[in-house]
């Protein structure tokens, strides 16, 4: 049971979790039960707010704070009515962005200009609130197109070769612009400062991080190693600035939407290549979201992703356990970013690349190492975490070890963790028998979800997710198994697949909730398989059909066949006999052919 609180005691806690008890030039903030409006500069309004935080500017956002003891029911009228009335006379007196927020000390209500938003029962910082206003909407096309012209600028114009130096020189870019390089500045300074003000930035002010984990240094060792062919054309460095600064602008806001922009980043940097040389096959992001609406993550889940590439699964998990959380400014969100999130890449690049995007998307501290999941130090580390959520895209041919590295992952997480893993349709059913019957021996297959087959594109491989239950033997249970034919998403030439007509959601919606039932009502995909007979989804069979006239066809070739006759011959004398030597006549429904008697 919640502790009593009195007003003043929640007043009082408020005022520090707002950070109302702070002074900031040209703002009116703090708590009380004294102070009025009119001492606040609304001449002749008596009424006294319990906190406030009221801006010079009356175009930046307002907020009005109302208290009660816990024991008050803050959604009464009377209360609700309190907050409104404050939050009116800012409104009445030019301030378009007002913000109430009531709060008895265990629950809390939002309002926005006296209309409800939600918001987190837990007071946050001044800061969440005027993030949650101020949040604009991103123009995903206008960042394509500026992403595009990064690549094809560092391609053509600064000769750098290697896909994935591109996209990590442009990813410490973005990242240095992130933490305050203000590359604008360096404009027509030429490349060696350019670069210098990058490479300063990392090193300096991520300083702090740097003594935690070492993946600032790979960053700064891969970031030196990037060589280019031309680096005199100022143009180019001026024109690949603007871009980065452009982005910056989207995925540096201060509410969390940085998912959206890297999706699209990355997607468009990807498209020149298929798989890496380690094997990668990067996971679109429809489908990252996709998967953690799969297995049930939450904020409160611990994920790891021990093939993380890039580190889509992290961004896409960080991203929306924050969101559960109230936001990017919540406590809770603090401790997502730094205890929350687990990644274990090989390739060294692309680890580097991973570090890069975590950084983008507002983290310097998630749990990043550069190791192999095959090896026994991998396992041990995967071993010592609190992994309750497993998310996988890894390599999938035999080579890179896929199903060993799927086999280290079940035997080193802790019982009853959902690991769901992208994997090639048959990949379980073509694999040794003494590897598949070790996992299943203790570990559970429990669903399989057959993936749209143009998903990877040019690839040529149809894939599935494949959900495991790790240390619960499979013993011969069966497997719920569907098909997810269509994804919605369409071909756009030089971009790839893309969701241009909005149909994603919907079909993300109904396949959670026809999973969640295991019934397809929709397709009809739906299959529950033997686990002793099958480990993916079974495509039906077409039915075996036989027409009449193809009954006749079969029978006229056998008397040709026994007559010694050429059916090819036979057909084109026939065909020439009907059409060329016969009367002809037609109607408005069907043509009569008469042939001659004399054929």
């Amino acid at each position: 049971m919640a502790k009593f609180k009195t007003e003043d005691e929640v007043r009082d806690a408020d005022k520090i979790a707002l950070g109302f008890n702070t002074q900031e030039q040209n703002v009116e903030q703090g708590t009380g039960q004294l102070t009025t409006f009119n001492q606040l500069g609304f001449a002749g309004i008596n009424d006294k707010p319990d906190g406030w935080y009221i801006p010079e500017n009356k175009n930046a956002v307002a907020i009005l704070l109302e208290t009660k003891n816990s024991n008050e029911d803050i959604e009464s009228q009377k209360c609700i009515n309190e907050i409104k009335k404050n939050c009116t006379i800012l409104m009445n007196n030019g301030y378009s962005k007002v913000v109430g927020i009531l709060h008895n000390g265990n629950e809390a209500l939002g309002f926005l200009n006296n209309e409800p938003i939600e918001i987190p029962n837990e007071i946050q910082n001044k800061k969440y609130y005027i993030n949650l206003v101020n949040n604009q909407a991103l123009d995903k096309e206008k960042i394509y197109t500026i992403t595009a012209r990064i690549n094809n600028n560092l391609h053509t114009e600064f000769g750098i070769k290697n896909l994935y130096h591109r996209m990590i020189f442009t990813a410490c870019a973005l990242v240095a612009e992130r933490y305050g390089a203000k590359l604008k500045n360096v404009k027509d300074m030429g490349y060696n400062v350019f670069r210098g003000r990058v490479f300063d930035v990392l090193s300096n002010s991520l300083e702090a991080d740097k003594n935690q984990n070492s993946k600032i240094k790979i960053l700064l060792d891969v970031f030196s190693e990037i060589k280019m062919n031309i680096s005199e054309n100022q143009t180019a460095i001026n024109n690949f600035i603007d871009c980065v600064c452009e982005i910056s602008d989207c995925i540096n806001s201060n509410e969390w939407r940085g998912e959206d922009v890297m999706g699209i980043f990355f997607n468009e940097f990807n498209r020149y290549k298929k798989k890496s040389e380690a094997g990668q096959i990067f996971t679109p992001e429809h489908i990252t979201s996709f998967m953690y609406r799969l297995i049930g993550v939450t904020e409160n889940d611990y994920v790891g992703d021990f093939c993380c590439g890039s580190g889509g699964f992290l961004v896409k998990s960080m991203s929306n356990m924050m969101k559960q959380a109230g936001g990017y400014e919540t406590n809770k969100a603090r401790e997502i970013r730094r205890e929350h999130l687990f990644g274990i890449e090989f390739d060294r690049e692309i680890y580097a690349l991973a570090c890069a995007n975590m950084m983008i998307h507002k983290d310097g501290k998630t749990n990043l190492e550069q190791m192999d999941t095959r090896s026994e130090k991998a396992c041990s580390w995967i071993a010592s975490k609190p992994i309750t959520k497993v998310l996988m895209n890894p390599p999938y041919e035999n080579k890179y070890g896929c199903i060993e590295i799927v086999k280290n992952v079940l035997d080193n997480v802790k019982p009853g963790t959902q690991c769901a893993f992208i994997l090639p349709d048959k990949k379980l059913e073509k694999v040794s028998k003494t590897a598949i019957n070790h996992i299943l021996k203790y570990h559970r297959l429990t669903k399989i979800v057959k993936l749209p087959e143009p998903l990877f594109f040019g690839v040529g491989i149809t894939t599935s997710v494949f959900v495991f239950t790790a240390w619960e033997p499979q013993n011969n249970q069966e497997i719920f198994a569907c098909y997810m034919e269509d994804d919605g998403l369409e071909t756009v030439k030089n971009q790839g697949r893309h969701d241009v007509k909005n149909k994603w959601q919907a079909i993300e919606d109904y396949w959670i909730d026809a999973i969640y039932k295991q019934r397809d009502e929709k397709y009809h995909t739906d299959q529950w398989i033997k686990s002793d007979k099958h480990l993916s989804y079974q495509m039906p069979e077409k039915p075996f059909e036989i027409s009449e006239e193809d009954f006749k066809k079969t029978a006229m070739d056998y008397i040709c066949f026994k007559n010694g006759i050429n059916t090819k011959e036979f057909g084109e004398k026939l065909l020439n006999a009907v059409l060329y030597s016969s009367e002809v006549s037609s109607n408005d429904t069907s043509i009569n052919i008469k042939v001659s008697k004399s054929r």
